[in-house]
């Protein structure tokens, strides 16, 4: 018998049939049995659940001569003939080779006419994800409101990959996996009812393969009786199915916690010369060693194994492994798994993986050796936990010291104190003479704001014109860009400011905005544009700022006398004056969002 025949034969015909998915039966068999018929359902779950079969035993249940009955009585002619599939009033599609709009279209100008066979026209739709954007849309309005004989039975393994409008205008039903115990039984009824002589590990082993699918689990043991001649057993059930027998998974994990790597590569040649792809093999052994893993951590649970039908003969290999080393064996087996699916050589990439994980050194090891798992070298000292979890508590602590004597040298020492570093000629130290900016426009009360100081600008006036301004104006660009790509913000406070002149590797960059100016000004920003102008001139490069107000008037053989820090220390009517008449909060205006944004509208002119 072949397999489409054994499955055939199999295959559920009434609600009874059906294994695993009580919760469907129940809820359908009411709704018939109370005429609650819904207009469209939507059966969704993993393959081989019997979402198909289920949708077929619907329409002869609701077309039954007998009926509407919950149970259909497959003795009529109703239901004899959906059941061969010569009623035309029964339509079964497939979505995956119909996924068009004209196919929609078709359906959508056949469901006004009455069924004439039977009573409900049915609508069988399978794989319907795999429908089009506007064969969903074609499909919308007819979902919505059919004709009251016509009755959808969407099928699908991916409900998630359907539009909300259309799952929202069916009754939805989740087919589950089907149970170890449920498949176990099945297949021991059909053994019984074919002939078959099946060991109990066998049907086990197949049931796990076929990850709840009642179906798989079918086709599986009919190619295994095939192959045995109608008598299976456990190996000859791992030997059909392609994977790995129970000996070579035993010889495997003793090898690998002997790290014994002769050992291993024996295996995995034994592996290859008897035909087993290196992807079926990495795949066995990552569910082998999740196997080991649980039994080693929840050994009661000896039901949730997938390769491992006798618990008790690997429960000894279990306890040898350290639960640490299989999570890291798991996830390397895991990673070569994803590098082997673009690999060359998938069989390199295969033993590769066992001499990695036979090489893993112990959780120890690993703390005080090479990262990433790499085995510790034999002439390097190993440390004890107590003394490696020192020396990083020590290493974190100097990392930390080095971090805040740079900051404390960056801004000038704590509290705005005159670093101790040595300052060039021309330059005061900073925060010597600067004010934090007050007002209503100013800083925010409280803000860890910088001192800004007073920058000498007659050097800067004399080298406008270098070669080196020149130079640092042409490259500008590039050291925004890397400003970007390192901090974005950082970027948008130094896009305000250009560079004005340069001289003796420091740049000075002129601010059309204070609060743009103290921003940049901060440490951290400090350090990420010094970088950044390092990298682009290929050597160490500072940077001060000014108003661009200030250089101007420097530049244009003004003085430096009035600074925006000394500003705020005049009289009220001073600073008034000094500011053509403007009033003082136009002027803290101006200074925090720039001289082009700021409009002033006299209203008695108005």
């Amino acid at each position: 018998m072949s397999h489409i025949a054994l499955y055939r034969a199999w295959r559920p015909q009434t609600f009874q049939d059906m294994v695993g998915q009580q919760h469907v039966i129940q809820t359908l068999r009411n709704a018939i049995r109370e005429n609650r018929i819904a207009h469209a359902y939507l059966f969704s779950g993993p393959r081989g659940t019997g979402k198909t079969s289920a949708a077929k035993i619907m329409a002869k249940a609701v077309n039954c001569e007998r009926g509407p009955a919950p149970e259909p009585c497959n003795a009529c002619a109703a239901c004899e003939g959906i059941t061969a599939g010569t009623v035309l009033d029964v339509i079964e599609i497939d979505a995956a080779s119909n996924r068009g709009i004209d196919e929609i279209r078709d359906i959508r100008d056949k469901v006004r006419y009455a069924p004439t066979e039977v009573r409900y026209k049915v609508y069988i739709i399978d794989e319907v994800h795999m429908l089009t954007s506007e064969a969903f849309n074609a499909l919308l309005k007819t979902l919505e409101e059919p004709p009251g004989h016509v009755i959808f039975i969407l099928a699908t393994t991916e409900p998630h990959k359907l539009p909300a409008t259309i799952v929202s205008r069916c009754q939805r039903f989740d087919f589950r996996p089907v149970k170890l115990e449920e498949q176990v039984a099945r297949l021991r009824r059909i053994c019984e009812e074919e002939g078959i002589e099946a060991e109990d590990d066998a049907l086990a082993y197949i049931a796990r393969l076929s990850e709840g699918g009642m179906r798989d689990a079918i086709g599986l043991l009919e190619q295994a009786a095939a192959f045995t001649d109608r008598r299976i057993t456990l190996d000859a059930a791992v030997d059909v199915t392609g994977g790995i027998p129970t000996e070579r998974f035993e010889e495997l994990a003793e090898a690998v916690l002997r790290r014994d790597a002769a050992a291993v590569m024996h295996v995995a040649e034994a592996l290859s010369a008897a035909g087993k792809s290196a992807d079926k093999c990495m795949e066995d052994l990552i569910v082998f060693f999740r196997d080991l893993l649980l039994l080693k951590l929840a050994p009661d649970n000896t039901s949730a194994t997938g390769r491992i039908v006798n618990a008790e003969r690997f429960r000894r290999t279990a306890e040898g492994f350290a639960a640490e080393r299989l999570f890291r064996m798991i996830d390397i087996l895991n990673r070569y798994q994803n590098d082997m699916r673009f690999a060359a050589q998938p069989q390199t990439m295969f033993e590769v993986a066992l001499l990695k994980i036979c090489t893993l050194p112990d959780e120890g090891e690993a703390a005080g050796g090479a990262p990433n798992g790499e085995p510790v070298r034999a002439s390097a000292p190993r440390e004890t936990a107590p003394e490696a979890a020192e020396l990083e508590r020590l290493r974190r602590r100097v990392e930390q010291l080095e971090q805040r004597l740079e900051q404390l040298m960056r801004s000038g020492g704590p509290g705005g104190e005159a670093s101790p570093s040595p300052v060039r000629p021309g330059e005061s130290r900073a925060g010597a003479a600067g004010v934090r900016p007050a007002g209503a426009f100013g800083a925010q009360r409280g803000a860890a704001a910088p001192v800004l100081g007073r920058v000498k600008l007659e050097p800067y006036v004399a080298a406008r014109d270098s070669e080196e301004a020149r130079r640092v104006k042409a490259r500008w660009p590039e050291v925004l860009q890397r400003v970007k790509d390192v901090r974005i913000s950082v970027h948008a406070w130094l896009i305000d400011g250009e560079p004005v002149s340069a001289a003796d590797g420091r740049v000075l960059i002129a601010f059309r905005n204070t609060m743009h100016r103290q921003t940049t000004e901060k440490p951290a920003n400090r350090e990420i544009i010094e970088g950044a102008m390092a990298e682009v001139f290929g050597a160490p490069m500072r940077f001060q700022t000014v108003m661009l107000k200030e250089w101007q008037q420097a530049a244009e053989g003004g003085t430096e006398e009035r600074q925006p820090e000394a500003l705020e220390l005049q009289p009220e009517d001073e600073r008034a004056a000094d500011t053509a008449g403007r009033p003082p909060w136009v002027e803290e205006a101006v200074k925090l969002f720039g001289e082009d944004l700021v409009v002033v509208v006299d209203d008695e002119k108005q």
